[in-house]
């Protein structure tokens, strides 16, 4: 949470006539009340400096906070039309190091779900915890949406066979954007491709984006209204069909890995 009030607070730094945070009561722990002007500035200036360094997570945070209200509101309408959207919403599970044991998921059949996000985390050396919370969104339960869509973005590499390099983030963007329709992944999936060479690029808009639009679309239902933690041991073939996912096109050559994704 420190790094989230850093990263709002450098956006502002320089109006200092007009107070960064509201004299609003904070809705959750870590909770930074925000006036709309003050929002505004946050998804200028974030996305200003996202653009200019596209490594700078804390402010492709920022602006996903900052521009994400209207596209929330949808995802937690679809979540409250099914069962198990309306059980992440009661019981919200939380992706950290207190739930996720990455030693005894391995130990599940390789075949399943779970076996494989062990693995994934260990491959690429990732830790449950490295998701930063949600500051900005002026409303509680919107706030646990977009923690969770953060959270479950690792599940989705798993499921898509997508890699965390910058080119299996952008693909995975893509996904997001259609399936989602949040800013911050249009965002990312708009402009990151300049972070690509160019035969990478060529190779992500005729094979990648195509499928990801298609995919985006074709899932049986919200992917967020999916409670992961209680898939582990499921057949990592029959949980793919059940959702409608398809493994996606191979990326070819390896491009650098993510610095980490928003």
């Amino acid at each position: 949470m420190r790094q989230a009030r850093r990263a709002v607070a450098a956006l502002t730094r320089r109006q200092p006539a007009r107070p960064l945070f509201t004299d609003r009561k904070s809705l959750y722990r870590g909770h930074l009340p925000t006036n709309p002007l003050q929002k505004l500035a946050a998804t200028a200036i974030s996305a200003a400096k996202a653009l200019k360094d596209p490594r700078r997570a804390d402010m492709v945070g920022v602006l996903g906070e900052a521009t994400g209200r209207v596209a929330l509101e949808k995802i937690r309408s679809d979540l409250k039309t099914t069962r198990e959207g309306r059980l992440i919403l009661s019981e919200r599970p939380v992706v950290d190091s207190t739930t996720i044991n990455g030693d005894e998921l391995r130990q599940l059949d390789e075949n399943t779900f779970g076996h494989a996000y062990g693995r994934f985390l260990e491959r690429y050396g990732f830790d449950p915890d490295d998701r930063t919370p949600v500051a900005l969104v002026d409303d509680e339960e919107l706030a646990y949406v977009l923690l969770r869509y953060r959270q479950v973005h690792d599940f989705w590499h798993v499921l898509f066979g997508l890699p965390p390099t910058v080119h299996g983030e952008l693909v995975l963007k893509w996904f997001e954007l259609v399936h989602t329709g949040l800013p911050v992944a249009a965002f990312s999936a708009l402009f990151g491709p300049l972070r690509l060479s160019s035969k990478q690029r060529r190779r992500l808009y005729d094979a990648h984006v195509p499928w990801a639009t298609r995919q985006g679309r074709a899932c049986t239902q919200s992917l967020l209204a999916v409670y992961y933690e209680k898939c582990f041991d499921e057949d990592m073939d029959l949980l793919r069909k059940r959702l409608g996912v398809t493994v996606a096109p191979p990326l070819g050559t390896s491009s650098p890995k993510s610095a980490s994704s928003a």
